[in-house]
């Protein structure tokens, strides 16, 4: 007899029954217990905290760091006709007040909250009036910094769990090795220790490592040889623009993405490559996270990524919708000495993180005890060349200034613009005559959005320049001549780093960097790529059992589909083969000898 999770579960999703420990987690977390559940991409993570939402009272705060994936889930959930909303960074005050007063009156059943909103005193205020029934931490992997994607704003999370200590947490993660595991629980203040795992092994996907010198034509060659769908990760921004050129020259449809395109350049991409109208994607890390494509048939790392983390969460990727596929590693001589100058990079001396620290201040003209608060344009090259310093290093250095409290350094701002009209609705209407183009725009912005006349608020300019049948650069000298003349305030859209400092400033040779952040971190990651290297080297052990066994899982089982077990069946086969010819010479010299016996 179905129970109620198997009845909600039928009627908005159509499932029959529950998959994996699925179940066991959604029992767990629905009995109020904190519950941290390791599933392998694909492995349904969303049922486990959307089922139980919809049975328990109240709201299900959702925490992910993925505003593509709340979109998505949002629309999704909506078209079940379940009540769910997110709150994010293009959302205006004006909206995000409106989605937290619907939380509080019973309009909202599931709540998708990006960790840096947490901190806000708007939602730190309205929180405390809404009955939450649990919180859901996605990504959880990312709150500790024993972890390969450690995330600052994930620390918010323990805060908010002292203000509403009735409300369980569940955490999602799939990827976590064993230190990792007991880092989340303590870290999320878990009440008892309540883990539970599904197997992360692929039987549908092949690992495979090629050593070659000529990655180029080893890729180029794959992807001649496997049909579908593919991803090629790549260490820089330069290389996947590289790679997907060369891909098209050799008659394969290509594109590529990274963090430095502008957000609409990145969707246009994304929805020609999960519509099948480009076949390869050639990409950073900075792609991938919350991509509903089941059917990606090839991923390829052309470079060596830092981690077995990442590396397994990027090669899950592909199959995940159960058919035969394949996650091949690019791996040469210079990958060794690549990845272990990345150790320096990363974690640059101390005494060079006070010194980036000092000439910050020197920079922005920030003195001594002052500068707690402000934000400043921060143009990296700019300040690298005034400076002599070279980029990458400035970068890790402001990321462990980051993590140690002394500032916030944003590398990939939101590039949307914003508008709020200055004048109130009746006004619009009596304006002297306009020119056609700011006519059009205003229209377009009167039927788009609601909250421009009490707010700044984020526009889609594409939006904009379809619905008043213009291009962009006609939308945006509209918007530039209307702010002109008074009838709207334009931000136009930026895609320029910004640092906050959060502490006021002190003398660069008193900054403290915590062992935890920098000797503890830089152990980790040292061992991280050791861990790496020895999989890409090691061509003795199947590479499923390898990264089964890293995440802590001990599996004897071969899966008979990677490069180790086919090559190690193809010398068993020979070594047969051997074995037999040896044994027919052997019959062959014993006949001869019987022969001559009777011969004589």
């Amino acid at each position: 007899m179905a129970d109620q999770f198997q009845l909600i579960l039928q009627k908005y999703w159509g499932y029959p029954d529950f998959r994996g420990i699925q179940r066991n987690i959604i029992e767990s977390i629905a009995c109020g217990r904190d519950t941290l559940g390791l599933m392998p991409t694909g492995g349904g993570k969303s049922i486990t905290f959307q089922v139980p939402a919809l049975v328990k009272e109240g709201v299900c705060i959702v925490i992910t760091p993925l505003i593509a994936l709340m979109k998505d889930q949002v629309q999704h959930l909506r078209e079940r006709g379940i009540l769910a909303d997110a709150i994010y960074a293009d959302k205006s005050r004006s909206e995000i007040l409106q989605t937290l007063d619907n939380c509080i009156f019973g309009g909202v059943k599931i709540l998708y909250v990006s960790p840096e909103r947490l901190a806000s005193e708007l939602f730190q205020t309205k929180l405390k009036h809404i009955h939450v029934s649990f919180i859901t931490v996605d990504e959880a992997h990312c709150i500790s910094q024993w972890g390969y994607d450690f995330r600052p704003s994930y620390l918010q999370i323990a805060k908010i769990r002292e203000m509403i200590p009735q409300a369980p947490i569940l955490a999602l993660t799939a990827t976590a090795t064993p230190e990792v595991v007991d880092d989340i629980q303590e870290r999320l203040h878990f009440a008892e220790k309540n883990v539970f795992k599904m197997s992360f092994e692929r039987k549908n996907l092949a690992y495979v490592v090629r050593n070659t010198s000529n990655k180029q034509g080893e890729m180029v060659h794959i992807l001649q040889s496997v049909k579908g769908s593919a991803i090629v990760y790549a260490r820089s921004r330069k290389r996947t623009k590289e790679m997907a050129e060369l891909l098209s020259k050799k008659g394969i449809s290509a594109t590529f993405y990274h963090a430095g395109l502008a957000p609409d350049e990145k969707d246009v991409r994304q929805k020609a490559w999960q519509a099948d109208e480009v076949r390869v994607m050639c990409a950073t890390n900075a792609f991938g996270m919350g991509i509903d494509k089941p059917d990606v048939r090839m991923v390829i790392h052309i470079d060596c990524p830092d981690s077995l983390e990442a590396y397994f969460q990027e090669a899950g990727r592909a199959g995940r919708d159960g058919e035969k596929s394949y996650a091949v590693l690019l791996f040469d001589r210079s990958d060794e000495s690549k990845l272990k100058k990345r150790i320096d990079d990363t974690f640059p001396p101390k005494e060079m993180i006070q010194d980036v620290y000092e000439h910050l201040a020197y920079f922005y003209q920030i003195g001594v005890g002052s500068g707690c608060g402000k934000t400043f344009e921060f143009d990296i090259d700019k300040f690298c060349i005034t400076y002599k310093f070279f980029p990458t290093k400035v970068d890790s250095a402001l990321r462990i200034l980051e993590r140690s409290g002394y500032l916030h350094y944003e590398d990939d701002p939101d590039g949307k613009a914003r508008v709020m009209f200055l004048l109130g609705r009746n006004e619009l209407y009596i304006l002297d005559q306009l020119p056609p183009t700011q006519e059009a725009v205003i229209t377009a912005l009167l039927r788009s959005y609601g909250s421009l006349f009490v707010d700044l608020t984020f526009i889609d300019e594409h939006l904009i320049a379809r619905q008043a049948e213009l291009n962009i650069q006609q939308v945006y000298f509209a918007l530039k001549n209307l702010a002109a003349r008074h009838i709207i305030k334009f931000i136009p859209r930026r895609k320029i780093p910004f640092i906050s400092f959060t502490r006021d400033r002190v003398d660069g040779n008193k900054v403290q960097i915590p062992q935890e952040v920098w000797e503890g971190r830089r152990e980790q990651y040292m061992k991280r790529i050791q861990s790496i290297l020895q999989y890409a080297k090691n061509d003795e052990i199947c590479r499923s059992r390898q990264l089964l066994a890293y995440f802590g899982e001990h599996n004897e089982t071969k899966c008979q589909q990677c490069d180790v077990c086919l090559e190690k069946e193809t010398e068993k086969k020979e070594e047969e083969f051997r074995r037999k010819i040896a044994e027919e010479e052997i019959i062959i010299e014993d006949l001869k000898v019987i022969e001559k016996r009777k011969d004589d």
